[in-house]
């Protein structure tokens, strides 16, 4: 992990190059930089929990959400990574929003938790816009029967979309993708219970956040190396 200075220097150089994003699109908006914390320490989730130079942390494990949680209370957890129907029950009540919602059966056991705890769960619906194998994900034109179905399960809130981009050097191909993401955002909001709550669109990594933001319209970033370093 590096220093504690570098890092509020790198979080703030990423601000800056959000805002310089969303300018070059004529944004007038709102863009959520979320922290990707795998494999960091708890010590580094005391610091931003302290210092207040993010309000937004995101964990692919669940294991590692549970184990941090305690270390960041002024924090809002996010769960970015692909989520085992077994593992639900651990995360239901921390994270304030699942990314990764992207089969029946995971919205069926976020539903039977969230129901014994009498809460709603915001969700994103995770699109594999690279129909990557080793992905997790819907394909694009399986969203709008995705989402119908998704409206059977009153304790899931469906907040909009989240997508994981191929590695790729050929930025045109990429822009592309970001497009047609945004597209299907756009159109989310017509399949489901809550049109109003659709409000989020999150993508865009260390390699191609500006690109996310720019050409896609992401509303939410997940930053980890370009933050923090390399993972530790």
């Amino acid at each position: 992990m590096l220093d504690h200075r570098q890092i509020l220097r790198n979080i703030s150089e990423c601000r800056d190059r959000i805002d310089a994003a969303m300018l070059r699109a004529g944004r007038r908006d709102r863009v959520e930089l979320i922290g990707a914390t795998k494999t960091q320490s708890s010590e580094l989730i005391s610091f931003l929990n302290a210092s207040g130079a993010l309000t937004h942390v995101g964990e692919n494990r669940v294991q590692e959400l549970v184990d941090k949680y305690p270390y960041g209370d002024r924090l809002t957890w996010h769960m970015i990574g692909r989520l085992q129907t077994n593992k639900v029950k651990y995360v239901v009540d921390k994270a304030a929003m699942i990314h990764s919602l992207d089969r029946i059966a995971l919205a069926q056991e976020i539903q039977k938790q969230a129901d014994k705890r009498n809460l709603v769960v915001s969700c994103l619906i995770e699109v594999n816009m690279g129909s990557e194998i080793s992905k997790g994900g819907i394909e694009p034109q399986e969203l709008e029967a995705f989402a119908c179905a998704l409206r059977a399960f009153p304790n899931i809130k469906i907040r909009g979309l989240m997508s994981v981009m191929p590695k790729t050097d050929d930025v045109a191909n990429l822009i592309a993708m970001y497009r047609r993401l945004q597209r299907l955002f756009q159109s989310l909001a017509e399949y489901t219970v809550d049109p109003q709550a659709v409000d989020t669109l999150s993508c865009g990594m260390t390699n191609d956040y500006e690109i996310a933001i720019a050409e896609g319209g992401a509303t939410a970033v997940r930053l980890g190396r370009v933050l923090f370093g390399a993972r530790e």
